[in-house]
């Protein structure tokens, strides 16, 4: 069979690919810290006819030919740019001006992150996600407030205040966690991610907020998606005539081997 028919089935399999994680993308472009993914390709591997050989004998040297065979996806990146701040003026919407991940513990136990900050009380005044999941302090555990507190608010770096009898207290400061490499994260759904052997721990690179390298918090607002609909419409054309230049290569080795076959009537 024609390489060319296999390296467009590689082509086609690649640009689908890239069209998926463009559609998840405009799926998300309203959802509060979502980070749009890329997708990247490289080649497959290249056949050799012939070897380089070098100059000698009165003779100059040669280069190698070889016939590409195709495509392959080489990484889908997730990109962490900071999305745009929303004002909503409700204290427990939350978003992060800078790097850093909140940090939620799963009713079994499991540590998750997040860059979605709308949180909520819960019966016993817990602040939480949508889900129940806990909002983890500084030094471990939830935060707790008291069910006669009034003026709630939440600082830049994260302290808790609310008021009682007139009093203002209030101890806790909401954690954040910042990675190495926040793209080796690996996605959990429902905004979360799950540290990975490549992320970098989190142990060591968890505290309070504005303290090494980690951002601040900004109470009244939400991060919104970083995507950008203009770019990934853009992207959407790009994929989808690839995609068609594909099949067009596809369509003519077809044509060649029915020419090929008809060759013998």
């Amino acid at each position: 069979m024609l390489r060319s028919m296999y390296s467009g089935i590689s082509g086609l399999k690649n640009f689908q690919t890239k069209l998926d994680v463009i559609g998840n993308n405009i799926a998300n472009v309203n959802t509060y810290g979502f980070k749009k993914g890329r997708v990247v390709f490289k080649d497959l591997y290249s056949q050799t006819i012939s070897e380089a050989t070098g100059p000698g004998n009165d003779r100059g040297g040669m280069n190698p030919k070889q016939v590409g065979l195709g495509s392959q996806i080489s990484a889908i990146d997730t990109i962490h740019s900071a999305g745009s701040t929303q004002f909503t003026g409700n204290t427990l919407d939350i978003a992060i001006e800078g790097d850093g991940f909140f940090v939620v513990e799963d009713p079994n136990g499991e540590t998750l992150y997040t860059r979605a900050g709308n949180f909520y009380l819960d019966e016993t005044g817990a602040i939480v996600d949508g889900e129940g999941r806990v909002l983890s302090k500084d030094g471990g555990g939830s935060i707790i407030v008291p069910p006669n507190a009034t003026s709630l608010s939440i600082g830049q770096n994260g302290e808790v205040k609310f008021v009682i009898d007139g009093e203002l207290e209030g101890e806790d400061v909401i954690v954040l966690t910042k990675f190495a490499n926040p793209g080796g994260l690996t996605k959990m759904g429902g905004n979360l991610y799950r540290e990975s052997a490549n992320s970098g721990p989190a142990l060591g690179n968890t505290g309070s907020p504005q303290e090494d390298g980690r951002g601040a918090i900004k109470s009244g607002s939400l991060e919104m998606s970083n995507v950008d609909l203009s770019e990934e419409f853009t992207e959407m054309i790009v994929a989808q005539r690839g995609f068609q230049a594909n099949t067009r290569i596809i369509t003519t080795s077809d044509e060649i081997l029915q020419e090929l076959v008809n060759l013998k009537r």
